[in-house]
């Protein structure tokens, strides 16, 4: 795709390898900026570049460290705002807060919707993010949402696996309705596994509906942070007979209990995207780029046309 006149794209320092990638797929250069941190911790934020009456797009995702990266985002989005942009995208490959998204116990918070109200306060005309938590999240903006999902880009790379005895699977209830979807377009058998959870960082499998038995699976789910869920089901799949067990996940926030985990774990592979920052460490992960599904979105949105074809998965 040739440049559009107008367009411009810039990038805080959370991912800022996707940003590049993104931008060398459609052919625009990313625009300079300076966000730096003080020396208290405050950010700063200085767009360079000339951007009144322009089209800008913010790439940042929300990833560890959750707070200074979301904080990072709204200073760019008002810097761009007091610089006369015409319009302004946040580009969040990653929402996060995501999980917090209703009330489900006395005195806590919906942050995922407080998060939504200060990017429309920041000044944002419009958000493109992928694959959120819940899909309700796009109800909680007052302003036009694009949500991608990863879908495509995982297909491309499942497609070459031997699909004769596979057996998708969602390592909670919560995924169900993912994994059938993904079970239904591999034209594969469906299981999931019920689960308690004990604390944020602790998992009980108790349980596995479908039959697995001798079969390759593959469990798919949004988000792994702790691979808690993961691991516990992968280990009472292989319980329950499984020859393989992969995991396909969106957004892989791994901190350091989730790598000892997936080390010690029965996950023979680990498929993901590089909407957040991954480190492979010496374990079995593949990272699947997203650079080209969020680039074909920008230059769309930028053009106004419609983004419905990006959810076409090829040779399904």
């Amino acid at each position: 795709m040739s440049m559009k006149t107008g367009l411009k794209i810039f990038s805080g320092n959370a991912n800022k390898p996707l940003a590049e990638a993104i931008c060398q797929s459609i052919g625009v250069p990313l625009g300079t900026a300076t966000v730096t941190t003080f020396p208290d911790g405050e950010s700063f934020v200085k767009i360079d570049d000339n951007v009144r009456g322009q089209d800008v797009f913010l790439i940042q995702p929300t990833c560890p460290p959750t707070n200074h990266h979301l904080m990072e985002l709204l200073i760019m989005i008002d810097a761009a705002r007091r610089a006369s942009a015409a319009r302004i995208t946040a580009v969040i490959p990653f929402y996060g807060y995501a999980r917090q998204d209703r009330k489900d116990q006395p005195r806590v918070p919906i942050t995922a919707k407080l998060v939504a109200n200060l990017l429309s306060a920041a000044g944002a005309h419009r958000i493109l993010t992928m694959d959120l938590h819940s899909q309700q999240i796009q109800g909680f903006f007052d302003l036009p949402v694009d949500h991608l999902y990863a879908s495509p880009v995982f297909f491309d790379y499942l497609d070459k696996l031997d699909k004769t005895k596979l057996v998708v699977c969602s390592p909670d209830v919560g995924g169900l309705k993912m994994a059938s979807a993904y079970a239904d377009i591999l034209g594969c058998g469906l299981a999931f596994v019920a689960k308690k959870r004990h604390s944020a960082t602790r998992v009980e499998a108790t349980n596995v509906v479908g039959e697995v038995k001798d079969c390759d699976v593959l469990l798919v789910d949004d988000i792994t942070e702790t691979a808690g869920t993961l691991t516990a089901a992968a280990r009472m799949l292989r319980d329950n007979g499984a020859r393989t067990v992969r995991a396909a996940v969106s957004h892989c926030v791994l901190n350091e209990i989730a790598y000892e985990r997936l080390r010690n774990g029965p996950i023979d592979e680990l498929i993901t995207t590089n909407s957040t920052p991954v480190s492979k460490r010496d374990l079995n992960i593949t990272v699947l780029s997203i650079a080209g599904l969020l680039g074909n979105a920008i230059m769309r949105i930028s053009n106004n046309e419609s983004v419905s074809s990006l959810f076409q998965i090829k040779g399904f």
